[in-house]
């Protein structure tokens, strides 16, 4: 289970090289095998709701119409798929977590989850949603009800109903659950394997957003919920850790402007800061550890267009906010602070970094290709545990194959890296997965 790993990148972008160069040549020998008859190839490469979005998460919701365009009769849309992921782990993770590639759940020192080599099945990707288009006299009403199947929290592992998205806007102003406003969903690569990229901005929030400005160029401000994680690391054990309960004063504040609109794609800036508090509520001890830290973060993303590619980038750096990354474990670490008997130690946000590139490739109508890498790193706190976690690799690489219109199948290979914090040990899960995808939809009403 240990691996050097510079050696493990190494391998991973020689395979990432050899699978582009084997896709270029396999795709043009089947394209010579299909019917030229233009009938055919019409039925069969029709736009399928859905077929261009990544598997594990929905293309963004559509620009709001112009009052010209708006509806004039309210409309129901019924949506979703259901969703086979089939495939063989070459290593081994945190069972609950048996179908997805998560750096922070990879073992923290050998065979943590017993010996190598899984086979492993999961339909937890299946989806259903409603979105609603009503008109009124201050623009379209729109509502949003999604949910799928992959258990998480107390139903990790579990295959069972979670709410994705309960939202509505109309004019200016939307609430609900939806993606946080410091995340740019555009940046998910068109791959099979749920969880998706570690070292990306990836959340689902409770919020109210302004949106003063609208459609490819835009600009929206919100207040979300508030929520962190803290490790107490060498002092997990003491009792007096027991008493501190976290408080939050105020909501996150998240920020975003897109330029887009253009040929190339667009270019996303984003921002949060927060406030996180705890109390020492034990007043039997001669300690004090109360204390209180500010969260913050910048997120620049974009997708660039280059003829039937799309390159997906991001970078992300902040402060405290480690809970709207898409797999990190704590926001604050344990600060040593010697020579004060009273508060021994403090709470530090930990720094984070994050980067994503992905290149989406299509080869033609009915095949297309996702390959790149994630990364995020911790700069940890000299009082966390050395086995805590400090740096998530992750990287992929498929051909994707999409017959008729609303279905798709294919194959993806997987690869994922842990590394402690100080102790040395270094982990990696790669697989083999291939999936198989059946859309449906339907509308109700409408003009």
């Amino acid at each position: 289970m240990i691996c050097t790993g510079s050696n493990s990148f190494n391998r991973m972008t020689r395979f990432l090289f050899s699978f582009l160069v084997f896709a270029h040549f396999l795709v043009p020998l089947y394209g010579q095998t299909q019917t030229s008859d233009p009938a055919v190839i019409a039925a069969n490469t029709a736009p399928s709701p859905g077929s261009a979005e990544p598997a594990a998460e929905p293309a963004p919701a559509p620009k709001p119409a112009s009052p010209q365009q708006a509806a004039t009769r309210p409309r129901l849309d019924i949506y979703g798929f259901a969703m086979l992921d089939m495939g063989y782990q070459f290593r081994q993770n945190d069972p609950d977590w048996f179908d997805v590639i998560r750096p922070t759940k990879l073992p923290a020192f050998a065979d943590e989850f017993g010996r190598d080599g899984h086979w492993y099945s999961s339909v937890r990707q299946s989806r259903f949603g409603v979105k609603s288009f009503s008109p009124t006299s201050i623009g379209e009403l729109r509502t949003t009800f999604e949910f799928e199947m992959f258990g998480v929290g107390a139903d990790a592992g579990q295959t069972t109903i979670r709410l994705r998205h309960a939202y509505g806007e109309v004019g200016q102003v939307g609430a609900g659950q939806t993606w946080s406003v410091f995340m740019d969903p555009d940046v998910f690569p068109d791959s099979v394997e749920y969880w998706g990229p570690s070292g990306m901005v990836f959340f689902r929030n409770v919020q109210v957003r302004w949106m003063p400005i609208q459609g490819d160029t835009r600009l929206t401000v919100a207040i979300e919920r508030p929520g962190a994680s803290a490790d107490a690391g060498i002092y997990s054990e003491r009792i007096e850790i027991q008493g501190i309960n976290p408080r939050f004063p105020a909501p996150d504040v998240t920020a975003e402007f897109r330029y887009g609109g253009q040929k190339w794609g667009y270019v996303e800036a984003a921002g949060i800061v927060r406030k996180i508090k705890w109390d020492d509520v034990n007043t039997t001890d001669p300690f004090e550890l109360s204390g209180s830290a500010t969260g913050w973060g910048i997120n620049l993303s974009s997708n660039i267009k280059i003829k039937r590619d799309t390159v997906k980038l991001q970078y992300v750096y902040g402060e405290g906010i480690e809970n709207y990354f898409n797999d990190n474990p704590v926001d604050v670490g344990i600060k040593l602070n010697p020579g004060n008997t009273v508060t021994p130690f403090l709470g530090e946000p930990l720094p984070v970094t994050g980067i994503v590139a992905f290149l989406d490739h299509r080869w033609s109508e009915r095949f297309s290709s996702s390959a790149g890498y994630s990364r995020v790193e911790v700069d940890n706190t000299d009082g966390q545990l050395p086995s805590a976690f400090k740096t998530g690799q992750y990287a992929l690489a498929n051909l994707l194959f999409r017959p008729v219109p609303n279905v798709m199948m294919g194959g993806e290979f997987q690869w994922g890296e842990r590394e402690n914090f100080s102790d040395g040990f270094t982990s990696e899960d790669y697989r083999i997965q291939f999936s198989f995808k059946y859309d449906f939809s339907a509308s109700i009403g409408g003009n």
